[in-house]
Parts: structure tokens; C-alpha cells; sequence
């Protein structure tokens, strides 16, 4: 249940003084439906009236200056004709300015500013002819009601219909609401870091007091980041702990079918390949579930730990099911693992949406009895007919592309099997504390040897031609090529290659040569077969869209071409460069841009140039991205935060997970006032539902 001290912020903005239906309809699309969110709605700008000027010395100020000035209230000048201004002359000792009102009702400025009576106003002044104006004065009070700290008001984001004075009394009412809790940062690096407590920090947020407040190093942002993070880190050690406790069955195995798959593999395993293996099998020996990401660059060799975890998990008698994001990466998982796990006698298949009617029953059948030990598949393997003899170990590629339930489907399909995460994304150390906090993590940071890294060049468009004749001798000399674009066809809002132009145009060019089409569009037996087709070298070049990312895999392709490369990120370019340079043969990759560089899309490509480092070019891809979502990575826990920024807050990060270690080591978490507090935090926060649904796996 809910702490009730959390029941003010999480009622509707409704309940906030002078917040009605339509206006909350308007807060809500810039901050969310409860009181909660717009208080964690953070200023986004500062508008400064402190500047004090007298009347003579405003016209100097510049027009874009914001001014404010005391003075008295000596005349209202009615406005002579309806087009024309009414006029509100003031003085002060050292001048008189006119305050000029467009369609405004002189009852109204006759009250605001009463003749005789001494105000303070606030706007843009400027010399207008002889005298001094301001147009609109942004503020009209009585000088004796204002303070300095009144002067400076935040700015807020905007929507149609929603003033800034709207939303500055409705936060100011809905700061009025917030609770007093008990602490949750541990006291001694509280005081360490000089941080307000909770209440006091939202209060300030809203309270800038010049531009560096509303910096991420301000010391209440980073108070507030480090809650955010915190509660997030909390949740993620929390779930590691609890899985931790579950038992899962050890699944021990003799080495015969291990020792077999190594001694007929295509090439020496490297260093870091084995490292993750050893530790899969430690993890799968023992009696808690097995939950270890496996990452690295392209071409690091994930799948063959897949195999050599597969080949374990047999020799435990259990089965293996390995889920891929496509039907392409699904069914190319399938060919690599059969061969690789075929020396030990392993039977692998592979089940997608595209098996129907007798061949998928004999498939279900296979799994059902245990027959086929190794299944490689897409989102058909956790559909209701599908039924294992007994499922020990579950390898997800490409996690971050499925989300929380659908991986919980299929876990669901064994008894408690062991979890395998994969991505071809070397993962910049930020996120992988940030969104697989929960997990254990390989990293496959070496190559196998003897690949020559790809000659990366980047290209201008206008060289076009020059390429296509380069390709053309190229291709007689038997190599073949990859060439990706951004579009699948032509459109006449963007100016982007399309993949279907880029084929038609090249097949004219290259009179003799195959060419060949993939794309996301095209039905998932033609994308299979021009993919089986070029792995096959039945077709020379392979026009296609980022389809091929991931999965469409020639090992003697040895040309990538990718046009509008500035438009693509970092790490998706490493992935598709990724493609060529699998062998022992020269290859080469070009970087295609059209038009101007810009600053970010320059240092971008010049990286990719001078890198072939996954892990140094993830980092890289961070840092010129921020804490956008580079990898896709929202369904894996990565949460929307408000106040943090992971790019700003890398530090915060790490002293947020160790803190989380610290609490979680504790027997019981929540027990006494301290886990009263963290209890509060997490939902606070809303990471009793995060603790909930990672603990599915």
C-alpha cells in the first residue's frame, strides 16, 4: 500500500486551488495528470527583473534588457482614438516614462495603478522619439509588497492556452501540498555532498536564483537526480536480490559436448569468449537462476557462447530456446548454431510465424517431446501450442527489443530455466548500470583473430558516380557488397536515398551484375530468400535498409556502402560497418554524406574513421547523444526521468548503485525507520511496479 503521507501528490491537479478540468487538461500534456508530476516538472528557464534603473537611465538599457523601475502614478491619459494607445504617465526624480496598453480597460489600470501611488513595474524600456516607453509592463505591484526573490520567476514548458503566471500559481500551490518525509539518502554522504533534504531541494528548484540553478551540477538538481536514480538503482538490486533467493536447479553437465563443439569449431575461441562461458556455467551450475548479459562488439562471437551454453545445458538433458528480434536473425541463429552444435550431435530447428499448418505441428511436436534440443525462433516460441519437454535455458538476442512481459512469456514455458541476455551493442558503462543493474554482465571485448579491420572513408554525395564505377571494377574481381540507405522508397518529402531508387538505379549501372533488394516492407519469405542469396553469393550487391543491422550476415562480403551516413547514429553505423571485414580478406567501408556537414554529424563520422573499437565508439555515441535513448533501450527499464540526466549524471549513477548495494545488503531492507524511508522512496518514485515486473526476468 501506498505511504498515505504520499496521498497530496498523487491526487489529480483538479484538487489544486484554481485548477479546473480544462486548465488541468492543458497541465497534463506538458506534465503528466497528478500533482506528483508537475512538481517534478523542473524550470526550464529564468526570467531576472532585479535590475533596478532609474527613469533617465532606462532608455539607455537596450530594448532587450528587462528593467524595473519605482516610481509614482502621475496621470492616465485616455487613448484619443481606438487606434490609438492609452497611456500611463510615471516620475521619478530624475525623469518620466509612459506606459503604453494595447486594448486594455481603463477601469482596470485605474485600479493597478491609483494616481499618486508608487509602483513598481518590470518590462523592455525604450527610447521612443523624444520619450521613454514600456510597452505592457510584465509586472505592476506595490513596491512595499515585493521583495527582491519576488523579482526572479521561473520559466515553465508551455502549451497552446497555458499562461507562465497560470503555471506559477499552480506550482506554487501544488508546493504548498508537499509532505515532510523521513530521509533516504544515508546521512553521512548526505552531509558529504552538502545536499538539501527532500522538501527544502523542491522548494529551491522552483526558487532559481540565477542561470547556474537550473544547471544539471546545481547542488539541488543533483539532490534530486540522485533521488530519481536512487529509487531506480534500489529497485533493479532489489530484483537482482530476490532472484538471487529463488531457486533455480543447477544444470551440470559432463564437458563431453562442450569439449566436442571446441574441438570442431571453425576457429580458436578467444579469451574473452571463454571468459563469458566460464562464467555462464558457473552461474548455470549452481542452484540460483542464471540472469548475465552478454555483450560486445560487432562480430565478438556472442552467438558461439550461445552454442557453448546450448551444448552445457544439453549435457544437463534440458533444452535450449534462443528468441531474436526478426525472422532473418531467427532463422541465420539457427544455420550458425546447427553447424556449430551438429560435431555434438545437438539437434537445433527454428519456428517462426512463417511455419504454419503440418510443418509447425511436426516442429511443436519435436519441442514437446524433446527431440529437438536447441530452437531458434521469434515471438512464436511463447505462443500457447508451443509446449517444451523441459526448458533449462533461455537465450534472449537483442533484449532490448523485447519487452519485460514478453520475455516473462517464455521464461514461463520452463521451470525456473536459466536467462541469457545478448546484444551486438557494446553498451557504454552508464546504461548498463542504468538499465541491467539487475543483471550479471560479460563483456566481449576482443575479436577473433586475424580479421583486418575495416578502410573506413567518408565520402560527399556528389562522388556518387566515382563510386558506382569503383564498385564496377570491384565486382569483377569477384567481391561483393552491401549498400544501405535510409528510405525504402522514394518520397517527396525527404531527400534521403531510397532503398528501391538506389536498386533500380544500380541495376542499370551494373548491366551485369545481381542485384538484390531487402527491406522492411517486403513479406518475410522474400526478405529470407534474398538474405539465403547473398550469404549464398548468388547476388553481388545487396541494396538495403537497416534490416540488415543485425542478422543478414555474408561472411566474403568485403564493400559496405552507407548513404546519408551523417544522419545515422554511431552505434548504428558500427553495427552496419559490422557487417563486412567477418574474414581474412581487405574490406572496406564508405560514409556517404550529402549536403553540409553539421559540428555533431562531422565528429561523428570522423570517429568512425579514425575507430573500430565498439566499446570506444558506445562511449563516444554517449557523450555526443546525452541521455537521449541511443540504443533503444526503454523496454528494458531504462525509465523516463525528470530531474536526472544520465549524460550529466554519470557520477550520480555509480553513487547511486553503490548505495543501493549497501542498502540491499542489509537482511531486512525495510525493516525500522530507514526502510520506512526507502519504502517511501521506491513509491514515491513508482518502483514497487519496476520491482514487480523485473523480477519476471
Amino acid at each position: 500500500m501506498r505511504p498515505q503521507s504520499l496521498f497530496p501528490l498523487f491526487a489529480d491537479l483538479t484538487t489544486l486551488k484554481g485548477v479546473g478540468p480544462r486548465l488541468a487538461a492543458l497541465m497534463e500534456k506538458v506534465a503528466g495528470p497528478r500533482v506528483k508530476d508537475l512538481i517534478f516538472t523542473a524550470p526550464t528557464g529564468l526570467v531576472d527583473r532585479t535590475h533596478r534603473v532609474s527613469i533617465s537611465d532606462a532608455g539607455d538599457a537596450g530594448n532587450q534588457v528587462l528593467v524595473s523601475i519605482e516610481a509614482e502614478v502621475e496621470e492616465h491619459i485616455p487613448r484619443p482614438t481606438m487606434k490609438q494607445p492609452y497611456k500611463v504617465r510615471m516620475r521619478d526624480e530624475t525623469g518620466w516614462l509612459h506606459l503604453v496598453f494595447f486594448n486594455a480597460k481603463s477601469d482596470y489600470l485605474r485600479r493597478m495603478l491609483p494616481v499618486g501611488a508608487t509602483r513598481l513595474v518590470s518590462g523592455k524600456a525604450e527610447r521612443f522619439a523624444s520619450e521613454i516607453q514600456m510597452v505592457h509592463p510584465d509586472l505592476i505591484a506595490d513596491p512595499k509588497a515585493v521583495e527582491d526573490k519576488d523579482l526572479l520567476q521561473p520559466v515553465y514548458p508551455l502549451t497552446a492556452g497555458l499562461s507562465v503566471n497560470v503555471m506559477r500559481k499552480a506550482m506554487a500551490e501544488a508546493l504548498s501540498t508537499l509532505p515532510d518525509l523521513a530521509e533516504w539518502i544515508d546521512l553521512p554522504l548526505k552531509a558529504r555532498e552538502e545536499w538539501p533534504g527532500w522538501r527544502e531541494a523542491l522548494m529551491e528548484l522552483h526558487a532559481p536564483q540565477s542561470g547556474l540553478d537550473l544547471e544539471p551540477a546545481a547542488r539541488v538538481r543533483k539532490r534530486l537526480a540522485f533521488d530519481e536514480l536512487f529509487a531506480h538503482q534500489l529497485a533493479l538490486k532489489l530484483a537482482r536480490r530476490d532472484r538471487k533467493a529463488r531457486k533455480g536447479r543447477p544444470l551440470s553437465g559432463n564437458g563431453v559436448l562442450v569439449s566436442k563443439l571446441l574441438e570442431h569449431a571453425p576457429f580458436t575461441p578467444t579469451g574473452a569468449q571463454m571468459r563469458a562461458f566460464e562464467a555462464c556455467k558457473t552461474d548455470m551450475d549452481s542452484s540460483q537462476r542464471m540472469m548475465r548479459l552478454v555483450h560486445g562488439d560487432v562480430g565478438s562471437g556472442k552467438t558461439f557462447v550461445a552454442a557453448l551454453c546450448a551444448a552445457h545445458a544439453a549435457e544437463a538433458g534440458v533444452q535450449t530456446a534462443l528468441m531474436a528480434p526478426t525472422e532473418i536473425v531467427a532463422r541465420q541463429h539457427a544455420k550458425v548454431m546447427s553447424d556449430l552444435l551438429a560435431p555434438a550431435g545437438i539437434s537445433v530447428v527454428a519456428l517462426t510465424g512463417r511455419d504454419k499448418g503440418k510443418a509447425r505441428k511436426e516442429l511443436e511436436a519435436q519441442l514437446a517431446s524433446g527431440e529437438a534440443q536447441v530452437v531458434c525462433g521469434t515471438h512464436a516460441l511463447f505462443q500457447d501450442s508451443v509446449d517444451f519437454a523441459d526448458l533449462g535455458l533461455v537465450v534472449i538476442d537483442e533484449q532490448h527489443r523485447f519487452g519485460v512481459s514478453d520475455r516473462r512469456k517464455l521464461t514461463m514455458k520452463g521451470r525456473a530455466p536459466d536467462v541469457l541476455a545478448m546484444s551486438a551493442t557494446p553498451i557504454p558503462r552508464t546504461l548498463t548500470l542504468a538499465a541491467f543493474g539487475d543483471l550479471d554482465v560479460s563483456r566481449l571485448d576482443e575479436k577473433p583473430a586475424g580479421r583486418i579491420p575495416p578502410d573506413t572513408r567518408v565520402v560527399s554525395g556528389e562522388r556518387l558516380y566515382e563510386i558506382v564505377e569503383g564498385l564496377k571494377r570491384a565486382l569483377a574481381k569477384g567481391e561483393r557488397a552491401y549498400w544501405v540507405c535510409p528510405l525504402v522508397e522514394d518520397s517527396d518529402t525527404s531527400d534521403l536515398a531510397a532503398a528501391e531508387a538506389r536498386h533500380h538505379m544500380l541495376s542499370e549501372m551494373l548491366a551485369n551484375a545481381r542485384i538484390g533488394l531487402v527491406h522492411g516492407r517486403m513479406p518475410a519469405r522474400d526478405k529470407q530468400k534474398a538474405a539465403e542469396d547473398f550469404r549464398a553469393g548468388e547476388i553481388d550487391v545487396l541494396v538495403a535498409t537497416t534490416v540488415i543491422e543485425v542478422g543478414v550476415d555474408a561472411p566474403d562480403a568485403t564493400i559496405m556502402v552507407i548513404e546519408h551516413a551523417e544522419r545515422f547514429g554511431l552505434a548504428q553505423l558500427h553495427q552496419l560497418r559490422g557487417r563486412v571485414g567477418r574474414g581474412d580478406k581487405a574490406s572496406t567501408c564508405l560514409l556517404l554524406y550529402h549536403g553540409q556537414l553539421g559540428e555533431t554529424a562531422r565528429a561523428r563520422l570522423e570517429i568512425m574513421r579514425n575507430s573500430d573499437d565498439g566499446f570506444v565508439i558506445a562511449e563516444e555515441d554517449w557523450r555526443l547523444r546525452g541521455s537521449g535513448d541511443p540504443l533503444g533501450l526503454k523496454q528494458s527499464g531504462l525509465p523516463d526521468y525528470r530531474i536526472a540526466d544520465l549524460a550529466a549524471h554519470a557520477d550520480l549513477l555509480e553513487l547511486a548503485s553503490d548505495a543501493a548495494q549497501y542498502e540491499t545488503a542489509r537482511e531486512d531492507v525495510f525493516a525500522g525507520e530507514r526502510g520506512e524511508a526507502l519504502r517511501t522512496l521506491l513509491y514515491l518514485f513508482e518502483r514497487d511496479e519496476g520491482v514487480r515486473l523485473m523480477r519476471s526476468g
